[in-house]
């Protein structure tokens, strides 16, 4: 304790500062001279004044400060190493074709490398094989460049989780100038070509091939030369049988008509063009020009006369630059027209193109989803050639008004729609089959054609494709083959219609031109699928239509055919999705699939007499039952997609400046001039 006889004892305290100056500081001579040394003492003396307290923070702060920096440095520098540290290729997001610079390169997230997460689906190959370069096909004296142009959803918690199991979670990519982002799909303003224009133009008259049309020819291959024979076969049987009318009876030797048009030799055209078969080309040139009459008092279906005759006629026109072919087109463009007189500009399914008058059909004032909204390819591209704008005008419209209407389901449509009220009938039901299945294409391929532009289209496309995962994929047993289904009023059926094998060409070309990754590995599932449909079946030809089993039984395959079902009808649309795959992978097993349709086909559908005929007994190969009809789409469809499947030439109608109509009849992307 301090005590004070300790305070009384203790020396007196002395106060006093202590004050040391220099011999020049205490005369005022020198001053603050600025030197190193006056400014390290000074710092120096500034420091030892400071506090301990004080003196600690300031070590801390610059302590955590050099933390941070190595923290940033080590977490930043990497990555940027291993960035500029890649090879070239692996920079980009899909690999590059030789020869080839892209009109349209992706937006969006290229498909995932082989070491990412795919589930139980296979690695993505390339999106492109290398391919050499090609002159296009037809008669030499022909060769003409296309004319270029001013004017342009068991049940819904099971379906739902295989759409979640089959898509993996996309990056979205931002994008300065995106104004549309639909789950995973970024959609840019600045596009390489013009939106359709009210403003129509004359057309020019096409121009000769340029100079970088001007390469070296690639040999046909064996594959395509056994189409070409094929063709050859079935183009005898027509020629001898059956010239001039619809469609060939191969086995009575005659013919079926339909609407009395030639369909058979229309759907042909650009057929004998790509495969350079000119003879045949002239030969039914001459028809066309000689007999080839409109004004004639029949009803034709307007669908169906619209991507046939119609898709032919301008296909030949941009492949040849014939003018007749042009001249045609117009005429039976004009004659379709007053389909669309109804009170709801939704246009009947028939018309008379000789009296100018249109109807539904008999039994019901309701058109077909897949018939309105599947015609509007041909008919825009009428208006852009002829500078009429009535004809886009009229196709517009019902596009418009679809995409307005009530009773979707997560963007899947009804089948029916009444053409007074134009509002969707049978409602509830739902499926990618017959009577709504090119809806969907048709939403791709328009807002391609018109160069990316019209986004209510891309809308309704990622949203329908959206529903389909949703509400219609399920997997089978006991190969877990993904397929769609259909839906009734909440009920899932496992039924698919050999017409739904168009989706997997639709999901390539759609990933092709920059939508999401995930729709390419649901392609890759799909064409295995329809490629198991060929195969799980006697004679390895596909029925029309196939169930799927849910439930793994012994002794059971993944596919069931009911008795009603099991025609085949030389339908193209499997191969139509080989053909998309291996162009956009150069996987050759989707030559190979193909192959072995078309060896199938000369097996049990070749008539040899000429031509070829369905079928009705897809399971008995001992018997299939020939059914003594070929269609014209297996010589408009099915053999043209077989001889570019088998081709390795991108060139050979490419992609990247065509889009194909549903009948395989390809029409030009619109560019400007």
């Amino acid at each position: 304790m301090y005590s004070a006889a300790a305070a009384a004892s203790s020396p007196p305290r002395r106060d006093f500062i202590s004050v040391t100056l220099s011999p020049e500081e205490a005369v005022g001579v020198g001053g603050y001279n600025n030197s190193k040394a006056w400014r390290r003492r000074s710092c120096w003396r500034k420091w030892k004044q400071l506090s301990r307290l004080q003196r600690s923070v300031i070590l801390f702060v610059f302590a955590f400060l050099a933390v941070c920096g190595v923290i940033s440095y080590t977490s930043m520098g990497e990555p940027w190493k291993s960035l500029t540290n890649k090879p070239l290729d692996e920079q980009r997001t899909e690999p590059e074709i030789p020869g080839l610079k892209l009109a349209n390169p992706a937006v969006l997230p290229a498909p995932q490398k082989a070491d990412a997460n795919r589930g139980d689906y296979p690695e993505l190959p390339p999106q492109k094989p290398p391919k050499p370069p090609h002159v296009r096909r037809g008669p030499p004296n022909l060769q003409i460049k296309p004319p270029r142009r001013d004017v342009r959803l068991k049940t819904q918690h099971d379906t739902s989780s295989v759409g979640q199991e089959l898509v993996q979670a996309d990056q979205n990519e931002k994008t300065e100038k995106s104004v549309i982002s639909w789950r995973g799909a970024v959609i840019e303003t600045d596009q390489s070509t013009e939106p359709p224009s009210s403003k129509m133009k004359e057309p020019e008259k096409p121009t000769s091939v340029e100079a970088e049309d001007q390469k070296e020819p690639v040999p046909i291959n064996d594959r395509q030369l056994a189409v070409i024979e094929a063709f050859r076969h079935a183009w005898k049987g027509y020629k001898e049988f059956s010239w001039g009318h619809d469609e060939l009876k191969p086995l009575s030797k005659s013919y079926n008509e339909w609407f009395g048009l030639g369909l058979t030799l229309i759907d042909a055209l650009d057929t004998m063009w790509i495969l350079g078969l000119k003879e045949e080309f002239e030969e039914a040139r001459k028809w066309v020009a000689n007999d080839l009459v409109f004004d004639k008092n029949v009803d034709v279906n307007l669908f169906e006369s619209t991507i046939r005759i119609l898709g032919g006629l301008l296909s030949t026109y941009h492949l040849s630059g014939d003018n007749l072919f042009l001249e045609k087109a117009k005429d039976i463009g004009n004659r379709l027209m007053p389909a669309f007189k109804t009170p709801s500009k939704i246009p009947y399914s028939d018309v008379n193109i000789g009296r100018g008058t249109a109807h539904p059909p008999r039994w019901t004032s309701d058109s077909t989803v897949a018939e309105v909204t599947s015609i509007q390819l041909e008919f825009r591209e009428l208006s852009r050639l002829t500078g009429d704008e009535k004809f886009q005008k009229a196709v517009d419209e019902v596009m418009k008004h679809v995409h307005t209407l009530s009773g979707k389901n997560d963007g899947l449509v009804p089948m029916f729609i009444n053409t007074n009220s134009g509002q969707f009938t049978h409602l509830g039901v739902y499926t990618l089959g017959a009577r709504a299945d090119s809806y969907y294409e048709y939403l791709l391929k328009q807002w391609i054609q018109g160069g990316k532009k019209e986004n209510e289209l891309l809308e309704d496309y990622m949203r329908a494709i959206e529903g389909v995962k949703k509400h219609l994929l399920q997997r089978s047993q006991p190969k877990k083959l993904t397929f769609v289904g259909e839906l009734a009023h909440g009920h899932f059926s496992a039924k698919m219609d050999h017409l739904v094998c168009f989706l997997p060409g639709t999901l390539a070309l759609g990933a092709h031109n920059g939508l999401t990754a995930d729709h390419m590995q649901l392609a890759e599932a799909l064409i295995e699928t329809c490629y198991q449909m060929y195969a799980q079946v006697e004679t390895g030809l596909s029925p029309e239509i196939v169930h799927f089993n849910l439930h793994a039984e012994k002794g059971h395959k993944d596919v069931e055919i009911k008795p009603a079902d099991r025609h085949n009808l030389l339908r193209p649309e499997t191969v139509e999705s080989l053909f998309y795959m291996y162009r956009f992978t150069g996987d050759k097993k989707y030559q190979d699939w193909g192959w072995e349709i078309l060896q199938n086909f000369n097996k049990y559908t070749r008539v040899p007499t000429g031509g070829y005929t369905s079928i009705n007994n897809v399971q008995n190969p001992s018997n299939p039952e020939p059914r003594d009809k070929m269609e014209s789409f297996f010589l408009g469809e099915t053999l043209k997609y077989m001889f570019l499947l088998f081709s390795d030439d991108i060139d050979l109608i490419n992609l990247d400046k065509y889009v194909f109509n549903t009948e395989a009849h390809p029409l030009p992307i619109w560019v400007p001039a």
